[in-house]
């Protein structure tokens, strides 16, 4: 008896996964659709971003090889289709290289490639706050308080290994301008902290010590 309730029960199952598939064939089929064409989507654009980047590769080394050739027609113009390109590894590449080699002489034009990294190439997050320290570094002899700290605060406010280094660029500029209470400030916050560079540390409290002290 138990036996044929059994047989009964599995057929009564099996019917209902039949019913079940035919009734919703389409519906089925329709997201077998989708989950293929999801993962073809996938491999083509993984495909896509690791051709793109073997060609901003190929590209970056041809334009540093001429340069350095002294083959410097249209360099500049290269190197600026890089960073557009927002490529995480060549876009940094190619601007510090116009930097470093002074060919871009517009505060302007060097912030905008300086915002093209930081809130476009989705750079890994130490390395965009890196950035977000240069770029503050290099507006700290032109800019005013309210520009550099807008600059600094997403790295002060973090946790980042750059975090004291910002701090103490900002009580530089401070001390610079002879505001010394708040470039003290600073220094003390960079005492606080944990876990930073021992080295750093006792270079701000020196600064204290020789500058600040009664």
């Amino acid at each position: 008896m138990e036996e044929d309730i059994e047989i009964i029960n599995a057929n009564t199952r099996n019917e209902k996964i039949k019913n079940f598939f035919i009734n919703y064939k389409k519906q089925l089929i329709a997201i077998l659709v989708i989950i293929i064409l999801g993962l073809f989507g996938f491999f083509f654009y993984d495909d896509y971003k690791s051709g793109k980047k073997k060609e901003l590769a190929n590209k970056y080394n041809l334009a540093v090889i001429k340069y350095n050739s002294n083959q410097k027609e249209n360099i500049e113009t290269v190197f600026k289709e890089i960073i557009k390109a927002k490529d995480k590894t060549y876009s940094p590449l190619a601007f510090y290289f116009l930097l470093d080699n002074d060919l871009i002489n517009s505060n302007n034009e060097i912030n905008s490639y300086f915002d093209i990294l930081i809130y476009e190439a989705d750079l890994d997050e130490e390395i965009k706050n890196l950035t977000i320290f240069k770029k503050g570094l290099f507006n700290s002899d032109f800019a005013n308080e309210n520009e550099l700290l807008s600059i600094l605060n997403p790295v002060i406010k973090s946790e980042s290994i750059w975090k004291p280094h910002a701090l103490y660029l900002m009580a530089e500029y401070y001390f610079s301008k002879n505001q010394k209470l708040k470039s003290k400030e600073f220094f003390d916050q960079i005492i606080s902290l944990e876990n930073i560079s021992s080295k750093l540390k006792l270079k701000a409290q020196k600064r204290i010590r020789a500058d600040f002290s009664e």
